[in-house]
């Protein structure tokens, strides 16, 4: 195969990173089994690789933040408002937040997590290949969950990569060609070898159809079979719809997404958002799925490479402040709120303990640390909703060990407010109102009446509730949101204090432009460059 050598500047951190290099790299429908599910072929063994494969550590490089799909839920969120990453020389998400050229099509960045999708795609398509005609209750779950894993994959790229407009980057790429409204190149098992080299990007629209008909399939499937998933890493009914939820959003089909909100609310048994004794738990708090708010999961295990890697290359190591561990818990990258967002939380919410308040505040010492001289060391702003695990600070296989949300219930009700928000002002407002004084504070009232204000509103809470996990990056960027960064006392890095008008050019992708010379279909439609295009405020 061809060998790949993609030039990454030299990386400013105090731990070095090389210089890119990548050979033997597989093109993106190159993928085998082996490399899917390791030496076994059996169904369940491939079956079983696509949720290990969202968890994969160092796919293409030994840097530090190639660790699979949590690594790419850290880049989106540094990305928006709300998360910052710190600078005390071990800031390895900086190319992101600062939008540096390093993230551009020619260069290593654009490449891992563009080839990573795709071989997630893979993963999935590995099982849908192998099962034409499932038969047993068992085959029928694994095909539902493929066609679901799949779906899934698709939409976080359709989103990422969709190119929309903005006020910096123009839709037109340096071919000359305009790619606004173009997503991903969507992939099936039975493609032929030409239709893989010459696949285009799908606009919107087509994308859409694709996705939906896939989960009306899943949905059928999981209707028909009686075989229960093994654990919350595998999705199920509850999930498919929550997947239709967000289709309908990307596709600003509100009525639809909030009939599917609301289906993923009613089905299956025991979904309920999470208490405050649940979400500030210091034993299991947003480190297990087995609270009843978690629909969807990634599950680190003591024995995988990413856990017990010295390295501290994985999800923990950057989003957990208060072990003792890691580039957050051991040398203080500790990811915190944007101040602004942070202030914007009435006092009476209990989710606001969920940072390290600043000293002298009205909620300082009032935080619920595991350890109070451990949170006494933290920054203020300090995020410390996601907790080691077991809540044990300082041992690699336990505390590294945790789950990480891929969805919750939480999201349902919120886009169900929403949704309802774009048609009908009124009842999306007592559909926001009842789920914040049931679930989060009994004072809560929401001050907007319009549409927009309502809409806002709801932008707000999601923002406030997803603090760290994957979903408000696709928020901004469906609602056209603007970044604010710079402003008097912003706790942002001053490299990356950019404010923009509406959304971000750089919430659309760049992807690796050498994938032309697999596709054709996308040889000179690749998404133009963002790196280096924006400048601090201040």
């Amino acid at each position: 195969m061809k060998n790949i050598l993609k030039s990454l500047a030299v990386l400013a951190v105090a731990t070095p990173l090389l210089t890119g290099c990548i050979e033997e790299t597989f093109p993106t429908n190159g993928v085998t089994s082996d490399q899917v599910a390791g030496s076994s072929k059996s169904l369940e063994s491939i079956v079983k690789g696509m949720p290990a494969y969202m968890k994969q550590w160092h796919i293409w490089t030994t840097n530090v933040f190639d660790f699979g799909y949590p690594s790419i839920i850290i880049a989106q969120n540094v990305m928006t408002n709300d998360m910052i990453q710190p600078y005390t020389g071990y800031q390895h998400f900086m190319y992101w937040q600062e939008v540096t050229i390093n993230i551009d099509p020619t260069y290593l960045l654009s490449q891992i997590n563009w080839y990573y999708l795709n071989f997630q795609v893979k993963a999935a398509n590995e099982v849908i290949g192998m099962l034409p005609d499932p038969q047993s209750p068992e085959q029928i779950k694994y095909l539902a969950e493929a066609l679901a894993y799949r779906s899934a994959t698709y939409i976080d790229m359709a989103r990422i990569y969709e190119f929309l407009p903005n006020e910096t980057v123009s839709g037109v790429n340096s071919d000359g060609n305009d790619v606004t409204g173009l997503t991903v190149p969507y992939v099936t098992p039975d493609m032929t070898s030409d239709q893989l080299s010459n696949n285009p990007r799908l606009p919107h629209a087509a994308m859409s159809e694709k996705l939906l008909a896939d989960l009306t399939r899943a949905e059928e499937l999981f209707k028909s079979t009686t075989s229960a998933r093994e654990s919350k890493v595998f999705p199920d009914l509850a999930v498919v719809y929550g997947l239709m939820a967000r289709v309908y959003m990307w596709d600003e089909n509100y009525p639809k997404a909030a009939e599917y909100a609301r289906k993923a609310i009613s089905t299956g048994t025991g979904y309920a958002p999470l208490t405050q004794n649940e979400w500030f738990d210091k034993t299991n708090g947003f480190n297990s799925s087995n609270f009843n708010s978690w629909m969807w999961a990634i599950q680190y295990e003591s024995n995988d490479d990413a856990v017990t890697t010295g390295q501290s290359s994985n999800w923990g190591s950057f989003m957990i402040a208060e072990s003792n561990l890691g580039y957050s818990g051991q040398y203080g990258t500790n990811m915190m709120i944007d101040a602004s967002l942070y202030a914007s939380i009435d006092n009476a919410d209990w989710r606001k303990l969920s940072w390290k308040a600043p000293a002298g505040s009205a909620l300082s010492g009032l935080e619920p640390y595991i350890s109070a001289s451990k949170g006494a060391s933290l920054k203020d702003y300090a995020g410390i909703k996601f907790r080691p695990g077991s809540g044990v600070v300082d041992q690699r296989a336990t505390t590294f060990a945790v789950a990480i949300p891929l969805m919750r219930i939480e999201e349902m009700y919120l886009i169900e407010a929403e949704a309802t928000a774009h048609t009908n002002a009124s009842q999306g407002k007592e559909l926001l109102e009842n789920f914040m004084k049931t679930y989060r504070y009994s004072t809560y009232s929401c001050l907007a009446s319009d549409t927009e204000g309502v809409v806002d509103e709801c932008f707000k809470q999601k923002r406030i509730e997803f603090w760290g996990e994957n979903v408000i990056f696709y928020d901004f960027k469906r609602l056209n949101k603007s970044v604010t960064r710079g402003y008097d006392g912003s706790n942002w890095p001053a490299a990356a204090q950019y404010n923009t008008n509406g959304r971000p050019g750089w919430m659309n992708w760049p992807f690796v432009d050498y994938e032309g010379n697999f596709n054709k279909g996308v040889e000179g439609f690749c998404n133009p460059a963002v790196g280096d295009k924006f400048k601090p405020a201040n």
